[in-house]
Formats: structure tokens, sequence, C-alpha cells
């Protein structure tokens, strides 16, 4: 997904939302249904080949779209949309994340949510109050080599837990990674396959070289697509289904 109305945000204009960015209308980020996508600012990792640096790089923070003009323009979509997604950056960091889910789902709207898992808690509440439709976690690397590739020290225990809460949930998932050559190889996406055992789901994502939040990756080398189709195979001894997209 890339960033494609608003970019990203300076301060918050309204409450504690960090909205950094509006995509009006997707018909592939969540599954079977239509869908605008919400941007929030800010994220606690700095993988070096994120596609929205703009939601990630201080220097480029622009200002915030209002949280009140994102619900006045999902009013007039009743009927039009089927969900909303909210990505980011890294939306559970968003004090106010909870109290803008609740208002989209009182319209009517089934919400899809990306996360990193670096914040269970967040994720807990959520799935208790069941105010998720969709749940997609993004699985960096191997537990063992998690803050080398996120680029930030960060305690792993709490991305174990977020897999296991959502595996556990009885609501839509998927688990996905980006597979970026320099970063992993096919053995760290066996080794993550083991650390989600359990999954429905799972996504390998091509790399995008053509923003990076580290320019050095812009030049990145793609992962050959014979290379993929095999470690496809692989998977889906482990899982229903698995995805290259």
């Amino acid at each position: 997904m890339l960033l494609l109305h608003g970019i990203s945000c300076l301060i918050a204009k309204d409450g504690s939302m960090n909205i950094g960015g509006l995509q009006k209308v997707s018909l592939i980020d969540y599954p079977g249904k239509i869908s605008a996508i919400i941007f929030t600012q800010g994220c606690n990792f700095r993988c070096p080949y994120c596609h929205n640096p703009q939601l990630v790089d201080p220097k480029l923070y622009r200002p915030c779209l209002f949280s009140k003009d994102i619900l006045d323009f999902l009013a007039h979509r009743r009927g039009k949309l089927d969900a909303v997604t909210i990505t980011g950056g890294e939306p559970t960091l968003q004090e106010d994340l909870i109290p803008l889910i609740q208002k989209i789902r009182k319209m009517g709207f089934a919400v899809k949510l990306d996360s990193n898992g670096s914040r269970p808690d967040v994720l807990a509440h959520l799935l208790k109050d069941k105010l998720l439709d969709f749940i997609a976690l993004d699985i960096k690397a191997p537990l063992d080599k998690y803050s080398q590739v996120v680029k930030v020290q960060m305690d792993t225990g709490a991305i174990a837990q977020s897999v296991r809460l959502v595996i556990q949930s009885k609501i839509p998932q998927e688990f996905r990674t980006t597979v970026v050559k320099s970063m992993l190889t096919q053995k760290d996406i066996l080794a993550i396959a083991k650390e989600i055992a359990g999954a429905k789901r799972y996504a390998l994502q091509r790399f995008q070289p053509a923003q990076t939040l580290d320019p050095e990756f812009a030049g990145e080398q793609l992962f050959p697509e014979e290379e993929l189709l095999k470690l496809k195979k692989q998977l889906e001894k482990m899982f229903p289904l698995v995805l290259i997209r």
C-alpha cells in the first residue's frame, strides 16, 4: 500500500489521532470488501525498506487530517464502502484509536487493522471488545533477528504475545512478511512460519523499491520469483492459505 492522500502530519489537529492520509477507495486491501484506508502517522520501528517514509520519519511530517473530516467523508460513503482499513505507521500507538474505531463501527463499516504487533495490550483490548472484523499482523523477521531488521531494540515477547492473541481470536486474520533479500533468507521465512504455527493465512509480500525509509534500499535486489514460488510450496504444507503479493 502506498500513501495517496494527505501525506503525514506535524501535529494532531483534533483529539489524539494523528491521521496522516486517506485513500478513499481500495478494492484489494480488505479481502472481499470495498474499503477506505486511513493512514496513521508515527511508528516505533525503523525498518529501512519501509515504503511509507512520510509516516515514519519526523522530518517528513506534514499537517494532519481532521478526524471529523474523515468521519464526515465516511458518513457520505455509506452503501458505497463496506469497510475501513486502519494502517500506518503503527495505528496502535495512537491514543484515540479505540474511540475512532468505535465511531466507525457505529456507522456500519467493518474495520480491518494492520499492525506490527508491538502493542499486544491494545490488540487484546480491541479483540476482547470485538471491535475488529479483520486483523493483519506484519511479522518482520524471526524473533531472534527482530532488532536487527526493525533497527530498534525491543522486547520480542510482545510480538510473540500478539501472534498468540491473533491466532486465538475468532476473526478473519492474516500474517504477512515483506521479503527483503538482503535482510531475510529462505531459512528465516521458514523460521517465521514455525513461530506463527496455527495461522490460517500467510502472505509473502514482494519488496517495493520505489521509495524507502533508507534511500539505499531503493536499489535493493528483489527476491527471484522462482525462489518465492519454491518457498510458497514449502509453506503450503504448514498453512491452509499462502499468498504471494
